[in-house]
Parts: C-alpha cells; structure tokens; sequence
C-alpha cells in the first residue's frame, strides 16, 4: 500500500524532475492487408491503422487528464511492411509508407514506424524492394519511421545488406538535405532488434505479436540525476542500490498507465521499455546522471563503467516492479537529444569512438549522430558493421541512426527541433573501409550462438 511519503515522492518527480511517460505505443498486424495491387494494399493499411487506433489519442489523453501523467508521445508500431507489401509485383512500395503517413495523422499520433525489413539472414524481393523505397519514402512523409535489421547473434551479419544500408543512409540525407537530411533521424539500422519496441524511430510490430498490443516506454533521467544527489561521495553500492529504487517507482507508473491503456482500448498490454530517455530538457539528461556519479564530462575515462552501472541498474529496479518488461530497457545515449550529450560533443570530450564503446553496455547503439555531409557511403556502412558487430557477439540489440548533414562539416550544427534536438557535426575517421565493405557476403554467428 502506497504511503504518504511514496505519493508525495511521486507527485515530486512529476512536477520538479521531468518524470513523464515517453509514448504510448500500439502495435498493429498489418499481414492481412497483402495485396498484389499495391495501391489496394495501400488502402487496406490504411483503413486499419485507423480502425484499430481512432481510440489511441483520446484514451491516452484521458489517462493523462485522470492521473496527472504526462504522455509525451502517441505513437502507431506496425507489421514490418516488406512482410506486407511483397505480395505486390511493384518495384516502389512508398504508396504504403503514404498510406501509413495519412493513417497516422488521421489518428492524430506523433508518429508510425514499422516501414521496414527484416535481413540478418538473407534478403527478400520484398525486403530488397522496401530497401530500396526507404529514401522516396521518408523525404515525402512527415510521419513515417523506417528500420532494417541487417545482423543477430544467431544469423550473423548480413554484410550486403550493411553495404546497401550506407547507400540508403546517403541517398536519404540527400533527398532531405533541405531539412538538415531530418529523413535520416527517421531510420534505423538494428542488430538483434526486438518486435515489441515502443521507441521511434526502430519501433515494429512484430510477427510473433498480437493481433493487437499496447507497449509503453517510461523516461526519467532527471528523476534519477535529482536521486543521486543524496548519495554524492558515497560508494557505488549505494550509488546502485537507489537508483534500482527510483527504477522501481518509474516503471510502477509506467505500468499503471499501460495496463489502463490496454483495458480501454480492449487490446493486450504488451510490455514496459525501462529505457531512461533523455530530451534536449536541461534536467533530463543521461550524460548528466554520469557525471553527477563523478565525471567531470560525460566521455571521459569512466565514462563506460558509469555506464554500465546506470543501465544494469535501472533494469534490476524495473524488472521488480513489472512482469512485462521488454522493448530495448536500459539507458538511451542519442547524441541530438540529450543536453549533457550535446554539451559533451561540442567540447569534443565525446567522441564516435567513446560512443561506440558505450554502447557495448548500455541501449541502444549510435543514436542521432551527426557527421559531417561528405561522409562516404562506405563508411556509414563500416560504422553501421562495427555497431552490429557488437550486438552480435554481446547478443544484444544495438542500432545506428547515422545523420550525414548535407553541406555540414565539423563544427556545425543542425538543429532538428522538438525531441529530437540539435545535433553537433562529430567528426569521423577519413581513412577508407571501402575495401572492407566490397567484400559483401555474411560475417558469420559467433561460436556461443549454438545453443540449442
């Protein structure tokens, strides 16, 4: 039973420490809506999506007007669509990422992912056809988010598929070029990506889902930083012990609100996504936490083991406060979107390669990194292989969501707005990978992969 001080707390972390709920996020299957006409298809998606979520925005506003809760975001997951959209004999499926653009602003939600592909193994028409429609398709939407899953622990990475998705980055950046290359913010390329992801821009709906399921991801980092200041100079058992506890009030609200949602809207609760997810926000940054434990800027040595502690962490405290924990959880590092994070880059403390050996223990990956606009195709390729490569051998879900600003180079800035922030151009290695990545063919499992 909640007491006095749990509630006051509580009330607390909502009003003075950003603590909100990041997205609401329903997922769809879209697989009955295969169709050879593509533009029936299109129209199948799109009576769906609003069928299955004209409710979305009202209820989850009436959850937030009921219990004080803000949802930062409402969002639509839905079937990878290359599953979907393969039953056609078209070479171009942008007119589904339309239709999924029209649905998602006909439900009023913030935005809808799911134009996507799953290749860690092999590439389908399907999956080559949507790949290549990733550009078009995310420069003539407002609202659509594009992933590729190019690698697993158990497949290996598929390294043409890494090569492609360089070309893809490239080609996206140029076709957005006017709007600071935005498309690319809107594209993720994963290794072990999950199928109940409630965070944009890698969120699907996946095969092994429900027809329907709702899947809520909770922030907190500035609940956290305030935290820690009452344990400053104290060792890191202590350090560990609290933030498992604030963890544990941060998802019991996050599963409060999801189970609500679920309920009303009539459809399966899906999980809760732990994940500390900063904003632009002074006060809700998760470079800042790093550097409250005792960095004097966040990329610094000690960076990754401070790192490490935070992540493991906040998943120990949320796995005691829900059952239904999945989706990415632990701590999110976008560049773009995390004051700290900004702030830590632009003094050139934080660079791709710290990033990189970051993401070995924490969520995500390389997120909303800007590099300057003559990065060659190859070497996205290459920085997306070797943030694969550590999903791979780690058997965890990593992602690159590389920005190449058009007409940027090192020094600059590009400012996106909103969550996703302003991005200070990073430098990256001139040296060339082409060689590396003409190879093609797959990098094999690692051994520890045969488990069965």
């Amino acid at each position: 039973m909640l007491n006095t001080i749990d509630i006051l707390q509580t009330l607390d972390m909502l009003d003075r420490q950003h603590l909100d709920i990041r997205t609401v996020t329903l997922g769809v299957n879209l697989l009955d809506c295969a169709h050879p006409d593509i533009d029936e298809c299109a129209r199948r998606v799109y009576d769906k999506i609003c069928r299955r979520a004209e409710r979305l925005l009202p209820v989850t506003q009436g959850i937030e007007s009921e219990l004080g809760i803000p949802i930062v975001n409402k969002r639509i997951s839905v079937t990878p669509i290359a599953m979907v959209a393969q039953a056609s004999d078209a070479e171009d499926f942008t007119p589904v990422a339309a239709a999924m653009d029209r649905a998602a602003k006909t439900c009023g939600v913030d935005f809808i992912g799911g134009f996507s592909a799953l290749v860690q193994k092999g590439l389908t028409d399907g999956d080559r056809k949507l790949i290549a429609s990733i550009p078009r398709a995310l420069s003539e939407t407002d609202l659509v988010c594009a992933s590729v899953n190019v690698g697993s622990t158990k497949a290996g990475l598929n390294m043409d598929a890494v090569a492609a998705m360089g070309r893809v980055v490239k080609e996206t950046a140029a076709l957005t070029a006017d709007r600071g290359s935005l498309g690319c913010a809107k594209l993720v390329v994963f290794c072990n990506a999950v199928e109940d992801n409630p965070f944009m821009a890698g969120a699907f709906h996946g095969p092994g889902e429900p027809e329907c399921a709702v899947n809520v991801g909770v922030s907190g980092p500035g609940v956290v930083h305030t935290a820690l200041k009452s344990v400053r100079g104290r060792p890191f058992d202590e350090v560990a012990e609290l933030i498992k506890k604030t963890a544990f009030r941060i998802t019991r609200m996050g599963q409060l609100v999801a189970r609500t949602a679920a309920d009303r809207l009539g459809v399966p609760f899906g999980v809760v996504d732990l994940s500390l997810a900063p904003t632009p926000a002074v006060g809700d940054s998760v470079a800042r936490i790093l550097e409250e434990m005792g960095l004097e800027t966040c990329g610094t040595h000690g960076t990754t083991a401070a790192l490490a502690l935070l992540n493991d962490a906040v998943k120990k405290g949320g796995l005691m406060a829900s059952g239904r924990v999945g989706g990415l959880s632990g701590a999110f590092i976008p560049v773009s979107e995390d004051e700290g994070m900004i702030a830590a880059a632009k003094s050139g403390v934080l660079t791709v390669d710290k990033l990189e050996a970051m993401t070995c223990v924490c969520s995500v990956g390389l997120d909303m990194i800007a590099v300057p606009g003559d990065t060659p195709a190859e070497t996205i390729s290459a920085i997306i292989a070797d943030e694969a490569a550590i999903g791979m051998v780690n058997n965890k879900t990593t992602a690159v969501r590389l920005i190449p600003a058009v007409g940027c180079k090192v020094g600059d800035s590009v400012d996106f707005g909103g969550l996703l922030g302003t991005a200070p151009i990073m430098p990256v290695h001139p040296e060339s990978a082409a060689e590396l990545i003409a190879r093609g063919g797959h990098i094999p499992a690692p051994l520890h992969s045969l488990k069965n």
